[in-house]
């Protein structure tokens, strides 16, 4: 049950990950990254890391107990790691899948499998965060990065949102590959994936909101969500992308 006395508190209360991202195409992404046994997986702004969640546990094997799959993930939202931490011990996976807060751009330890979705921005952007992540992923490593880009030419409001480092897709793949690395894999989010994770974002606090519509601070929460709505379907929408992309080097 939602609770009732904060509307932070359930913000992320009915999203899956914090990300554009439909269980199937989780399932095709955690194949095209195939996690060994006995690897160690990363996630940088990991959130509550329910992919990463998912990576370790498909990743490791039944038959090699002594080698298990382990993961580390890094966020500076302490509520979303204290998520993080109830899943993992909720799935048996509390000894295997450590989260830290931390800032992504000081971890320094690299892995045999790196995520980076949508947190590109907390290491300097596109550019530096493909160059950064090259000295995390161990040789023969596989990074999955999901990075957002242009469907169609953007607004100026658009820029003005998310700023004039975002390109569009062809551009997006040659800088990847012009930072070294090699596309392995590349899927982009359907619009209905877009549409549920904008919904998803805003469920826990619409359902807080008709429960709550006297609350103090109802007025606040119904704008930011208004906003949010608006700018979605007004700005947006169909103009971000967001590519995820399987890379090795």
């Amino acid at each position: 049950m939602l609770p009732t006395d904060d509307p932070d508190a359930v913000r992320y209360a009915r999203m899956r990950w914090n990300t554009p991202l439909s269980q199937e195409h989780a399932d095709l992404l955690l194949d095209r990254l195939a996690v060994p046994a006995g690897a160690r997986v990363l996630d940088l702004g990991c959130g509550w890391g329910e992919l990463l969640l998912r990576a370790v546990a498909g990743g490791t094997s039944t038959t090699s107990p002594v080698d298990p799959t382990t993961g580390v993930g890094v966020d500076t939202d302490a509520d979303a790691l204290a998520r993080g931490r109830r899943l993992a011990a909720e799935r048996g996976l509390d000894q295997r899948v450590t989260f830290v807060e931390g800032a992504a751009a000081t971890w320094s330890e690299p892995a045999d499998r790196v995520l980076c979705l949508g947190a590109s921005h907390a290491l300097g952007g596109t550019g530096a965060a493909l160059d950064a992540l090259a000295g995390l992923v161990r040789p023969g490593g596989r990074l999955l990065l999901g990075e957002g880009y242009w469907e169609r030419p953007p607004t100026p409001e658009a820029v003005r949102v998310f700023g004039t480092g975002v390109l569009d897709l062809a551009g997006l793949v040659e800088q990847v590959r012009a930072s070294g690395w090699r596309v392995l894999s590349l899927t982009t989010t359907e619009q209905r994936e877009w549409d549920d994770f904008e919904s998803t974002w805003r469920a826990g606090r619409q359902e807080w909101l008709l429960a709550h519509p006297d609350h103090p601070r109802a007025g606040e929460v119904r704008e930011e969500l208004d906003a949010r709505l608006r700018e979605y379907v007004g700005v947006y929408r169909g103009v971000l992308g967001l590519a995820y992309l399987v890379l090795g080097r």
